[in-house]
């Protein structure tokens, strides 16, 4: 884990685990027990941005994934839905766990995505030069 990306991760594992204390109750629409969404995010920048790439693959693979919704929520590319259900039927260590990990490899694979464009983008420029000098 990127020595950058640990203390970030690690504020969304405390506040996945303080989220995530979700139990049955006779109404499931009393005030007291329907939590607000928690929307994980570095900056307004990439509230919304997401590698479109993976996105798609998810999306199209949610069957094997049980807390990824088959449709994002509108304005996001990839949203998770934890139910009261999920935490009974699995553990919740290992849903936080899942969430971090998957945060993580998607951080590894943009970054990667970027350095290849970057390279590419540097790789034309010295071509274009090499042209304009014959």
């Amino acid at each position: 884990m990127a020595h950058t990306l640990a203390p970030y991760l690690e504020v969304i594992r405390h506040s996945l685990n303080a989220a995530l204390c979700v139990q049955n109750y006779p109404s499931q629409d009393t005030a007291a027990v329907v939590l607000q969404p928690l929307t994980i995010a570095r900056d307004e920048n990439e509230k919304k941005m997401l590698c479109r790439k993976f996105a798609r693959f998810f999306t199209q693979r949610a069957e094997h994934f049980v807390i990824l919704r088959r449709k994002p929520i509108e304005g996001y590319d990839i949203s998770f839905l934890i139910t009261n259900t999920h935490l009974e039927e699995m553990m919740k260590e290992r849903i936080v766990d899942f969430i971090i990990e998957f945060m993580e490899d998607i951080d590894k694979e943009i970054k990667d995505l970027k350095i290849a464009l970057n390279t590419r983008r540097l790789g034309g420029l010295v071509v274009g030069a090499k042209e304009d000098k014959q």
